[in-house]
């Protein structure tokens, strides 16, 4: 069994063959949602990009989502923001339409807030637009050499930081996911990928080659519970 987490597998995961069908996507969506909520997405980004936000002493940020989804980690920036009496500009990027529209939809109680429909690999945007880019659970769904190139595409909009949370690839986040977690969901999408997409995640040295390829500087990658890793770096010629 073991040997299956020494490599990141190969394996296509539904969403990126596209075979399911619309009302499978929708269940999809609702349910990673909870998931995420559960699982540390939000802890993870207020214990790395907010902290650092706050011990730069920023009263005013921005921050490019790359593979958004319906915008949940942009609302959680927005609500801190307000709340902390701060500017935010937010922008949120998606290939699919669909994700593209919920973030707008979902977020209108925060016009800080926008989305663009983009490619990860050809940004609309121009270089050192954003104080900061993130990606969140969306890099493992990339083979190594577009990790990369996503990570440099990230380096080029982002003049501060960039900030990426994703899976690790442990057999007792792989156990615990396939046997308890089978109680709770109920999503096919999201019962065979998510199983799926620990097995195309990384271990902690494996993401900070892949940024030290990508030419970023003051790397660091932490695990965060349960079995979440950040990675925190700063483009090359960041300020």
């Amino acid at each position: 069994m073991f040997s299956k987490f020494r490599q990141r597998s190969r394996e296509l995961e539904h969403l990126d063959k596209g075979d399911y069908t619309p009302e499978e996507y929708e269940g999809c969506i609702v349910e990673l949602q909870r998931v995420n909520r559960w699982l540390g997405d939000a802890s993870a980004l207020r214990d790395s990009l907010l902290q650092e936000i706050e011990d730069l002493g920023m009263q005013s940020f921005s921050v490019i989502d790359v593979g958004a989804g319906s915008g949940e980690l942009l609302r959680l920036l927005a609500e801190w923001a307000r709340k902390t009496d701060r500017s935010a500009q937010l922008v949120g990027v998606e290939l699919n339409s669909r994700s593209a529209r919920a973030i707008i939809e979902e977020s209108a109680v925060f016009p800080s807030i926008s989305a663009a429909r983009g490619d990860a690999f050809r940004l609309p945007f121009r270089d050192d637009q954003f104080d900061f880019a993130i990606c969140s659970l969306f890099t493992h769904h990339f083979k190594d050499d577009k990790v990369v190139a996503i990570l440099r595409e990230l380096s080029r909009v982002a003049i501060r930081g960039i900030f990426v949370i994703d899976l690790h690839r442990h057999p007792v986040a792989y156990w615990f996911y396939t046997t308890v977690g089978r109680w709770f969901l109920h999503n096919r999408l999201i019962r065979e990928d998510g199983a799926l997409s620990i097995l195309r995640s990384f271990a902690p040295g494996e993401l900070a080659e892949l940024a030290r390829r990508a030419d970023l500087k003051d790397i660091k990658v932490e695990r965060h519970f349960p079995y979440r890793l950040v990675l925190a770096a700063s483009p090359p010629n960041g300020a």
